[in-house]
């Protein structure tokens, strides 16, 4: 294991703030404004990254490092209004401040833990909660969700706060399969009650005239605590992974290399990890990697599910929310931590240990062929590095992933796992938006979206094309085609921003190409294809807020023009948004981008119909695009990758029964190819291995035929 935070280097560009930068910041900011600290509250601290021209000119030796500068989110005592700063680190000076009263900022964990307590602890709630006659034991708890988007002109900043039971003591006690039938709104900013509402247990919105006693049900747990030592299978054995040389991987501060790949690792407090710079062999393919946004709209019409909708990057923060990995449970093998760093309210740092983990795994094999008349196999297995982080945005956890492989790909995985947002429901009902996954508990159908931002520069060339590939049949013409077997690949450069469909029916793919860059072999452009996760889009209809505040969940591609600062899909600021601030308006800007500086959006997802099997804790459901070359190599890149060996892999071999499993009588070539015992006599059957011993994995075994020169065997039968 190795940790990597911060050194005494002067820091990348592109680098994540360090803790003394966090701090020089909120002192400089403080200095400006003029007020004690006790009046001004922080919210995010996080790096205003430089101009992509300035960074690119100090990256090749053509210009000076730019200044480092930081955003800043905070409030000030006694008004509701967000400001916006840019300071400069170096400088120490404030360069830019706005004010912007009709935007709310991001979660952050000290405002969270305030409308917690202060829901916990209001006397009408707890007067509502005696209500329900609970058992003693019983512990409230809630979830301060942010609240959503009803009223176009509601100003005020709101969290709506479900409530939920837990009946142990234990912390770890599952009280999302317990939830109650109230919700109370609160003001963020005042910690006062706004309403008292109650929650719909039927069909509808009805509700009872009065808060009717809790029905007991006995809780699902997933806490080995609660659950008992008895509760586990046993019939599990280790597995291990060793790498006694250690890790193929290089770091350097925060640029990493590893084999022919090289890139910066980045890190937002909105984002979580960034790459940066990403290079292949010495030629460059991205400036920036991310994932920009996502969004939760669940699809229960009932008062006040129908506001349910999550920007879990804009209003909490994959960075903010990143859990501290523990060695040897969330990445296996050798691993290299990387930190983070949060601001508290009185500005002050907080080193968040492990955000990141980076390690190497075996996914299989990544490519083989056997020889049929020797049958020697060549066989490469497919060695990827892992970039990960884990995010728990309260219930839910989505585990990002940047993963590398030795084929030059880029995949973006996500895993999304935790626990299902869960509501009260009368036992006995169902309703036709969600299922019943525990007694009296409903979990609602719902989608999770992702917005995956790449910005290109391939060859180091800021001017690319995004272009989409379809597969179409050959029209009927006796002279190109008479067989009607035929079929072409018909490309179309995009010119124009806009919002773009996949088509499975015509194979429909976009790829990134540099059309300065033409491949030797094929005789075309240099690029890079996206392999997209086919998914169904937003089903909320365009005149709903859920529609009109993230209008990037409407279209599977998106296209712009690159300007610094376009980052996130939905806009700036998602909390309690009205509309969509992001790719609806830079999508409908009237300019060119057919082989100018362009950035390639990617909407993916799940529409999550709910089941027993998702609780208490749901199996991951895994997404991965792929970014991979397409005439940027002359070759299969991973062709130089060492073949596959025993000497090298060290596997070891189960045995069934005591017999050898290198008995001629037990294979022979006829078992292989499928023919008539009648020539068995004539053949001569070898077989190798490459160990020389019988304790080798299957697929290092390869068969040898010597057969007989003087015509003995038929014609053709083999």
């Amino acid at each position: 294991m190795s940790t990597h935070a911060s050194n005494k280097q002067a820091p990348h560009p592109l680098d994540p703030l360090r803790p003394e930068e966090v701090q020089t910041v909120s002192q400089t900011l403080l200095k400006h404004v003029g007020c004690p600290a006790q009046e001004l509250r922080f919210k995010v601290i996080d790096l205003a990254e430089p101009a992509k021209v300035q960074t690119l000119q100090h990256l090749r030796h053509k210009g000076p490092v730019p200044d480092r500068r930081a955003r800043v989110y905070y409030h000030l005592k006694g008004s509701q209004s967000l400001l916006i700063a840019i300071v400069n680190i170096a400088r120490k000076r404030v360069e830019k401040e706005v004010e912007t009263p009709d935007s709310q900022g991001p979660v952050d964990w000290h405002e969270f833990e305030l409308v917690n307590k202060a829901c916990n602890s209001h006397p009408e709630v707890q007067a509502e909660v005696a209500k329900l006659k609970l058992p003693r034991n019983a512990r409230v708890h809630n979830d301060p969700w942010a609240f959503g988007t009803d009223d176009p002109n509601e100003r005020r900043r709101l969290f709506q706060c479900y409530m939920y039971v837990a009946l142990s003591e234990d912390p770890e006690a599952n009280h999302y399969s317990l939830p109650i039938p109230l919700a109370p709104i609160f003001d963020a900013h005042t910690l006062e009650l706004v309403e008292l509402q109650r929650l719909p247990m039927g069909t509808g919105d009805a509700l009872d005239p009065e808060t009717q006693a809790w029905e007991p049900v006995k809780p699902v747990e997933y806490s080995a605590n609660i659950m008992g030592n008895d509760a586990f299978r046993k019939d599990l054995k280790p597995l291990q992974v060793i790498q006694p040389e250690g890790p193929s991987f290089k770091i350097f501060g925060r640029r990493v290399e590893w084999q022919k790949w090289s890139f910066q690792l980045g890190w937002t407090l909105r984002e979580g990890p960034v790459l940066h710079d990403v290079q292949y062999d010495g030629r460059p393919l991205f400036y920036r990697v991310s994932m920009s946004e996502m969004t939760v709209p669940y699809g229960d019409p009932r008062t006040p599910y129908h506001r349910k909708q999550a920007f879990d990057l804009g209003d909490s923060g994959f960075g903010l929310t990143s859990n501290s990995l523990s060695l040897g449970c969330d990445c296996l093998g050798h691993i290299a931590y990387f930190s983070g760093v949060r601001v508290t309210r009185d500005g002050e740092p907080i080193v968040v240990p492990n955000v990141v983990c980076m390690h190497e795994i075996d996914d299989g094999i990544g490519w083989k062929h056997t020889n049929f008349r020797n049958f020697k196999s060549s066989v490469v297995r497919n060695r990827q590095l892992v970039i990960q982080c884990t995010a728990t945005v309260a219930n839910y956890e989505y585990i990002l992933a940047f993963v590398l492989d030795q084929a030059a790909n880029i995949h973006i995985e996500v895993r999304a796992t935790g626990i299902v947002s869960t509501m009260p429901i009368r036992q006995g009902l169902q309703v036709p938006w969600g299922t019943v996954v525990a007694p009296g508990v409903l979990a609602v159908n719902h989608q999770h979206i992702f917005c995956a931002r790449v910005d290109p520069n391939l060859d180091g060339d800021e001017k690319n094309t995004i272009a989409y590939d379809e597969c179409h049949p050959v029209i009927e013409n006796p002279e190109i085609d008479p067989y009607g077997c035929a079929f072409k690949v018909n490309s179309t450069a995009i010119n124009k921003p806009g919002g773009y469909e996949l088509d499975i029916t015509k194979n429909r793919t976009y790829k990134i190409i540099n059309e300065a860059r033409i491949n030797s072999v094929s005789g075309k452009p240099h690029g890079y294809k996206l392999h997209p996760v086919p998914s169904q889009m937003l089903m909320m209809g365009p005149k709903t807020f859920n529609y009109r505040r993230g209008i990037f969940t409407s279209k599977a591609i998106w296209v712009t023009k690159y300007q610094d600062d376009e980052l996130w899909a939905a806009g700036e600021f998602t909390n309690q948004s009205r509309e969509d601030t992001g790719l609806a308006i830079w999508s409908n800007r009237e300019e060119n981008v057919k082989n100018e500086d362009v950035v390639l959006w990617h909407s993916f997802g799940v529409t999550h119909v709910t089941r027993p099997e998702d609780f208490p804790v749901m199996p991951v459901e895994k997404f991965v695009m792929s970014l991979k070359p397409a005439n940027f190599f002359e070759v299969n890149p991973s062709n130089d990758v060492p073949r596959s060996s025993q000497s090298q892999n060290q596997s070891t071999l189960h045995t069934v029964e005591p017999e050898s499993c290198c008995r001629p009588s037990q294979i022979t070539i006829w078992d292989y190819f499928g023919l008539f015992s009648m020539y068995q006599d004539s053949i001569n059957l070898q077989i190798s291995l490459t160990a020389g011993s019988c304790k080798v994995s299957p697929e290092h075994v390869y068969f040898g035929l010597t057969l007989p020169t003087d015509g003995f065997l038929p014609d053709n039968t083999l």
